[in-house]
């Protein structure tokens, strides 16, 4: 079960909407719809926990990136997911804070070159 939100709601771009539905889909096709639906609780605790606590332990400031940005890898996440966990999550979530909230703008895989995927307005 994933656990109930008490921080602000985060806005997810439609990037990273993209991103989560080809991650889901790849987890269907690879390991079925048991590992897809884990993954996807997830990447749904760990956007709540963000929302939560955006500058949360396990999250890093991203300077380099852009004013305000930061990732968080979703294993920061595995011990706050009841029942079965994912082994070994592979994606980071890249987002800010900005004056609307917080801003998801993607979720990518660990080995991707992040420079590379950045959005155009970072």
């Amino acid at each position: 079960m994933v656990k109930a939100r008490v921080g602000r709601q985060a806005l997810v771009s439609p990037a990273a909407r993209q991103d989560i539905a080809d991650i889901l889909l790849w987890s269907v096709e690879k390991f079925g719809d048991e590992a897809a639906a884990r993954y996807r609780t997830l990447l749904i605790q760990a956007i709540r926990d963000i929302e939560v606590d955006p500058d949360r332990l396990g999250s890093k400031a991203r300077p380099e990136l852009a004013k305000g940005a930061r990732t968080y890898h979703l294993a920061c996440s595995r011990d706050n997911v009841d029942g079965q966990r994912v082994k070994t999550p592979r994606h980071f979530i890249l987002y800010r804070s900005g004056l609307t909230g917080l801003e998801i703008a993607r979720i990518l895989h660990d080995s991707r070159d992040l420079r590379r995927h950045l959005p155009s307005d970072y």
